[in-house]
């Protein structure tokens, strides 16, 4: 679990690392649901895009369906996650 590892690399306990995990998390989606982007230097970007409305079809029965338009959150990795991810080539 990612809270015991920090709590082993931070010296606090368990308890405390999941709350600072938690807090850190909440902050981020807080961030995001305003419509702000979250840079972490080294591990990557966060930014909300906007999508429009648009026109599918339903799989089964192929009928046109209308997607109303909504907001999506975008990921780019960062120069040291892409290296640790990839074996630091």
């Amino acid at each position: 679990m990612v809270s015991e590892a920090i709590a082993a690399d931070t010296n606090l306990t368990k308890a405390d690392a999941a709350r600072a995990l938690d807090s850190a998390l909440e902050n981020l989606a807080g961030a995001l649901a305003k419509g702000e982007g979250v840079q972490l230097v080294g591990f990557g970007n966060f930014i909300v895009s906007n999508r429009a409305e648009r026109s599918g079809r339903n799989p089964p029965t192929g009928e046109p369906v209308t997607m109303k338009a909504s907001k999506a959150v975008k990921f780019t990795a960062g120069k040291s996650l892409k290296h640790a991810v990839n074996g630091a080539v």
